[in-house]
């Protein structure tokens, strides 16, 4: 009878456990908007396989070393020397530094606003998840809500960095905080790839046709090679001046963007931007998702996480968008207020966006590059709002 049991082993455990089945439809539905709808592929596909792996039975890919020795499941590796070390979203940030052309926000530095009034819907859903947590039903904090509201740049590898660095500040100050590095992330990840889905409506609600079909010249102002150079440099000097906890997200990203700009190191920007940067997508997408094991993903706190998560990208897509039509008030030249939903993160999945709402509503119309400004000014405030909270955070528990 024991032999027959250790045989079916497997099979008796989804029935002991069936929150891992649960977990499988989560992992093909992902798959389904990953692959049949090719909505972010790249992201998804990876992520919705790990949860797969990590909801198999007995959890063999995600499994801890029985004794000091031991190997422990091959996912469980990723995590801890990727996740929870910061090295997979810093070198995501190396990679996005080499694919992204500064020059719209060089151009017109104006787009820098919009990119920081999307960072409004981080502390929309701080204060959102403090107030939650002031309820019987979930115990979050301030770390906890740090770690949430930064789900509202839209940024995968920033909200990692965020979760695993409030995670490390609990530890070294004895603070209790929950676990929610896994949940912020596939979160974050999850909003990411459904930005065509989440932002069209928000956008048509808040803005009229006429706005819709404002047309914006092509930039004139031509960026020199010696300002696309100087740009990363003078970036990472005032931001790690002036927000140091934000320096590792920041500098790496400027860095990724020198090696792009200076024209002397063309196969490491070419490394950056393609051999180590699908390497580190595919180890990051497979550790985040195999962070999601049913236990875990299946309980009310993690599901709150992922409300307060879109609630926080709504916030930030509202907030570029009403910031965009405010400046045309005082403003001779106007501007398309469809950029300033760009202002989120998500790039360029964002700025695509808006071009195909511009193309809708006035065939011919070019609002990319202009996106672009917001989309880029996005990441960098994102960045820099991190480090932001997590030096008051740690100021506050010290």
């Amino acid at each position: 009878m024991d032999d027959i049991k250790l045989i079916f082993e497997g099979l008796i455990s989804i029935f002991e456990d069936p929150r891992g089945l649960v977990m499988w439809f989560v992992a093909g539905f992902l798959l389904y908007f990953g692959i049949a709808k090719k909505k972010e592929p790249l992201l998804l596909v990876p992520i919705s396989f790990g949860i797969l792996l990590a909801n198999l039975p007995l959890g063999e890919a995600v499994k801890p070393a029985a004794k000091e020795g031991d190997p422990m499941g091959f996912l469980l590796f990723f995590q801890e020397n990727g996740l929870h070390t910061d090295l997979l979203p810093l070198l995501v940030f190396l990679g996005l530094g080499a694919l992204t052309d500064f020059s719209p926000v060089i151009s017109n530095p104006k787009t820098l606003l919009l990119g920081a009034a999307a960072q409004a819907g981080v502390f929309f859903a701080l204060i959102g998840t403090l107030l939650l947590g002031m309820t019987p039903l979930f115990d979050f904090r301030l770390l906890e809500a740090s770690a949430v509201g930064i789900i509202g740049g839209a940024d995968g590898p920033t909200t990692i960095f965020i979760a695993s660095n409030m995670k490390a500040l609990s530890q070294q100050y004895g603070v209790d905080m929950l676990d929610i590095v896994g949940a912020t992330a596939v979160a974050a990840y999850s909003y990411m790839a459904l930005v065509p889905l989440i932002q069209p409506p928000i956008i048509k609600l808040l803005t009229t046709k006429k706005e819709r079909q404002i047309t914006m010249p092509v930039p004139k102002n031509i960026v020199t090679k010696r300002a696309k150079i100087l740009f990363p440099i003078i970036c990472t000097i005032i931001i790690g001046v002036l927000v140091p906890k934000a320096a590792p997200l920041v500098g790496i990203l400027m860095f990724g963007n020198l090696m792009r700009e200076c024209g002397v190191v063309e196969r490491l920007s070419n490394t950056a931007q393609n051999e180590l940067m699908n390497i580190v997508v595919i180890i990051l997408g497979l550790a985040v998702g195999s962070t999601m094991p049913g236990e875990v993903f299946l309980k009310p706190a993690t599901l709150a996480i992922f409300f307060l998560g879109l609630f926080a990208f709504i916030t930030a897509t509202i907030s570029g968008l009403l910031l965009a039509k405010l400046m045309n008030v005082f403003s001779k030249e106007k501007i398309n207020p469809m950029i300033g939903a760009a202002g989120v993160s998500a790039v360029p999945m964002a700025a695509r966006v808006v071009q195909e709402i511009a193309q809708k509503e006035k065939p011919g119309n070019m609002l990319l590059m202009h996106a672009m400004g917001p989309n880029i000014a996005g990441v960098i405030g994102t960045a820099t709002v991190a480090g932001v909270l997590m030096t008051l955070v740690e100021s506050l528990i010290k």
